[in-house]
């Protein structure tokens, strides 16, 4: 085949305008749009294509030569009439929205308009199917939100769960022990006090013995409760050791840590515990301490607590006692 010499044109190759509109004819039946041709000035339909004489319901032939508002009520045909003017004074194509009220339903429809020479042809696209997709994917969007939300809210359960004792729902000892430095820290630079409060259960009554393990496992799940519920989210509850319990007072001293530890002493010995149709009572001693008063270390605030507490068993339990504030040479 001899290439055109310089200036000439190509003659349309009527194989690819042929390829060509079938590929596009396809797309559009694929798409859901509607063909229509007009004239430009008296706005008057000469050609629609199949599909969009199947949205109007009738034969092509009956809608040549037709206008919108023989075919729209007056407001919808108004506004098309402006879009196409708008797409003609733009001499370029333009697309616009249009929501029709067709046969009892909403119809949406993203047209594109353009003018060539006296025609002016539309391309309808509903946005039926675009929308149903948007929808789908804005609420697949927003499932993966929510799951991802729930995963997080998961792990931080999961990292919780491995810092809590698992029979109180306390902190674990080591947990609470990287707690007491922190506040020890911001005591020294912020010139504060915090209180330290150690907790045992007094010996076990009848009814705990007599039921063993089941019943020691619902006291400490009670005393785990009345401590949790009893200490406000800048302090701390945690499990010491196997029947001693800890809990940091931020910002508290001596006198307010005593009267709130003496409030928390009254409900445990008043919790009613049951199992198996038995009552299940119980009692705790605390020893109570704070720093920097009290101690000037955290051992030696440890070993306070310690004394505080043994003096409280010494006394029978079910007590509350504070640690001895040492006297300092001046």
């Amino acid at each position: 085949m001899t290439a055109p010499s310089d200036g000439a044109e190509l003659a349309p190759d009527p194989v690819n305008q042929t390829l060509s509109t079938r590929l596009l004819t396809t797309w559009l039946h694929a798409e859901g749009g509607l063909l229509a041709v007009k004239d430009a000035t008296s706005g008057r339909y000469l050609h629609v294509d199949a599909a969009m004489a199947r949205f109007f319901g009738r034969p092509a032939a009956e809608l040549i030569g037709r206008l919108d508002s023989e075919l729209f009520d007056a407001v919808t045909a108004t506004a098309l009439r402006a879009a196409e003017q708008t797409a003609l004074a733009q001499q370029a194509p333009l697309w616009s929205e249009h929501r029709l009220e067709w046969q009892g339903q909403s119809r949406d429809f993203a047209v594109l308009r353009a003018g060539a020479g006296e025609l002016l042809g539309s391309l309808w696209l509903d946005r039926a199917q675009a929308n149903q997709r948007e929808q789908q994917l804005r609420m697949a969007l927003e499932q993966l939100e929510q799951q991802q939300r729930a995963n997080a809210e998961l792990r931080r359960e999961l990292a919780d769960q491995a810092l809590r004792d698992s029979a109180s729902g306390l902190y674990t000892r080591t947990h609470f022990e990287d707690q007491l430095r922190r506040e020890a820290d911001l005591s020294t630079r912020e010139h504060r006090e915090f209180a330290l409060v150690l907790i045992e259960l007094d010996p076990a009554t009848d009814a705990v013995q007599a039921l063993g393990e089941p019943a020691r496992q619902h006291v400490l799940e009670a005393l785990g409760r009345l401590l949790r519920g009893g200490t406000r989210a800048m302090d701390a509850s945690c499990r010491y050791d196997d029947n001693r319990f800890a809990v940091l007072l931020s910002g508290v001293g001596l006198a307010t840590a005593h009267s709130r530890m003496e409030g928390l002493r009254r409900r445990c010995a008043t919790q009613i515990v049951l199992l198996d149709g038995r009552e299940l009572g119980f009692s705790v001693a605390m020893g109570v301490a704070s720093y920097p008063h009290t101690a000037q270390t955290l051992d030696e605030l440890r070993d306070a607590c310690d004394a505080a507490l043994a003096e409280a068993r010494r006394r029978g339990g079910n007590h509350v006692t504070l640690a001895s504030i040492p006297l300092v040479r001046p």
